[in-house]
């Protein structure tokens, strides 16, 4: 699974052929989320609140590239890492 980016101990990543909705995978510590690329929504999992507003955040600043990485991943050519929130 690649790493598309890390911020603040964030990590980004996305599996190749993952399930519908598109969406990435947030980790922190323990914690993990599946977010939807498209309506920033969290799909599975819970993260502490000031890091999910964080991904968001970030998540909103990059839904093109994101999106971009999903067909990326769809078709099994490498993704493009992803500037991390500043």
């Amino acid at each position: 699974m690649p790493t598309i980016c890390v911020f603040f101990g964030i990590t980004i990543r996305m599996y190749y052929d993952d399930h519908a909705p598109p969406h990435f995978h947030a980790y922190y510590g323990e914690h993990s989320a599946l977010i939807s690329i498209d309506t920033l929504e969290v799909l599975e999992g819970e993260f502490p609140k000031r890091a999910l507003a964080m991904v968001l955040e970030w998540a909103a600043e990059h839904r093109s590239e994101l999106r971009a990485d999903w067909d990326l991943a769809a078709r099994h050519e490498p993704l493009v890492a992803i500037e991390p929130l500043k």
